[in-house]
């Protein structure tokens, strides 16, 4: 769905759940969009209204409900607010115009005029009744090769959904929080390998696809081998060397025998190389091109791919790009197709949040209050 957070606010005597959406697409740098979806107004004498936000008529009737813990949902009991007199024509049009920045006449891809006709009957189905669920961010190490957190993505024609990147060990995943009609929220879109650092070749052979393909494929086929070793030693009981080497990038001249972040100790992280010229093969297709020019470092990864529907789930291999602390991005391999990321920084003025507990506290109060 379009949004991926409702980060509640608690100002005088209302609280208020803003909608958060990405910017328009593919423009990832540019600040998030907010509105507000629903509010609650805490009156005098122990009593509460419930007010949704939502469509162009203004605050009418609403209801809320506790569904469980970290989880509740509102529900519209007055829809003929989110109805424009133009019909579902001119409900399309201002849904396009407001949250992808353009005109149906814009847009001349057949395919992409499909996908989003697809995401706003799905979208517009569940106006009346919505479900929210707390998200917890992942936990932050020293180790970790950026800061994890949410981020900003280009997703070629389904436009920008928000991912969050979390680090276990030696992967990283990308997890989506906003899905769409090919893969949904909730599945890990990217999975980056920390112990296969990559070399690229040189700027000038960079911009042949097929050298890419060549030094990712050699990386995926290590790994076979690796894992394959790996349960070999499982089955005849065997237990694994205490010290391995460390991983070694492949690919690109000179990659032999070169110190990279993998370090002696061989954790990604340890030490981040200098920039280095970065550019997309020819073939790649990116939404964004106005992706950073140079990159710190570059991990095999694998993105998954699916059909309408989620149907025929795929992970498929590709290519990791770190560009700097707030900025990475993904070169899909089968799809000849990147993605550029980046963070999402949100802060608030002029109000104060509640803390956990005391939200869960509050809303039992005020289901309660407003029944």
């Amino acid at each position: 769905c379009a949004l991926f957070a409702i980060p509640l606010q608690v100002d005088g005597l209302f609280i208020i759940g803003w909608m958060y959406l990405p910017p328009h697409d593919p423009h990832v740098d540019d600040p998030m969009r907010f509105k507000p979806l629903f509010r609650i107004h805490l009156m005098e004498r122990k009593c509460a209204t419930v007010e949704c936000m939502y469509g162009h008529k203004g605050p009418h009737n609403g209801h809320i409900q506790i569904v469980k813990k970290d989880e509740f949902s509102t529900k519209c009991n007055q829809t003929d607010h989110h109805r424009m007199s133009g019909g579902r024509q001119e409900e399309f049009r201002t849904w396009l115009r407001e949250e992808w920045g353009r005109t149906l006449e814009d847009i001349f891809h057949e395919h992409m005029q499909e996908l989003i006709l697809m995401k706003f009957i799905y979208t517009s189905q569940y106006d009346n009744c919505l479900t929210y669920r707390r998200i917890y961010l992942p936990p932050s190490s020293p180790d970790d090769l950026i800061k994890p957190g949410l981020f900003k993505g280009t997703y070629g024609s389904h436009g920008l959904e928000i991912v969050m990147l979390s680090f276990h060990g030696k992967k990283a995943k990308g997890t989506k929080i906003t899905g769409d009609p090919n893969i949904p929220a909730g599945q890990q879109t990217v999975e980056i390998d920390l112990a296969h650092p990559l070399q690229l070749p040189d700027i000038e052979n960079l911009h042949d696809f097929s050298e890419l393909s060549r030094i990712v494929l050699e990386v995926q086929e290590q790994i076979r081998r690796e894992e394959q070793e790996h349960q070999q030693e499982e089955e005849d009981g065997c237990q694994p060397a205490a010290s391995q080497p460390a991983a070694r990038p492949l690919g690109g001249e000179g990659a032999e025998g070169e110190e990279t972040a993998a370090g002696a100790e061989g954790t990604p992280q340890d030490k981040a190389p200098a920039s280095q010229p970065f550019v997309l093969p020819m073939g790649v297709i990116s939404r964004n091109e106005d992706y950073p020019r140079t990159c710190r470092i570059c991990f095999y990864g694998t993105g998954l791919i699916a059909g309408h529907g989620f149907t025929s789930p795929e992970r498929t291999p590709g290519v990791f790009v770190l560009f700097d602390d707030d900025r990475f991005g993904f070169i899909w391999l089968e799809l000849k197709s990147f993605s550029l990321y980046s963070r999402i920084k949100v802060s608030f003025q002029n109000a104060e949040a509640p803390s956990r507990e005391a939200f869960d506290e509050m809303l039992k109060n005020i289901q309660s209050l407003a029944t």
